[in-house]
């Protein structure tokens, strides 16, 4: 298996092969699910005391959160895989 790297801020990095869903923590099910994962022992904060932007899921279990969108993460993902051209889905992608 072929594990690639992704930076997530702060000199954190995670293998992008091992996440499941990146997402924005500020709805209410991912609050409760984050809730959930730190009563359990599976949050991993990597915002170095700065606003979560995103949460990461990861295959284990644990959940990430990290200080930078879930976009950047996937474009920088993308740029380390080769993948340059990489740009977001918008609203006219989806119709």
């Amino acid at each position: 298996m072929n594990t690639e790297p992704v930076h997530i801020g702060f000199d954190n990095i995670i293998a992008m092969n091992r996440i499941i869903a990146m997402m924005s923590p500020k709805q209410q099910p991912i609050k409760r699910l984050i809730r959930e994962a730190s009563n359990k022992g599976m949050l991993v904060d990597a915002t170095h005391a700065r606003k979560a932007k995103a949460a990461i899921i990861m295959d284990t279990g644990h959940i990430i959160l990290a200080a930078i969108s879930p976009e950047a993460i996937a474009r920088r993902a993308a740029v380390s895989h080769g993948d340059a051209g990489f740009k977001p889905a918008t609203d006219e992608d989806e119709k």
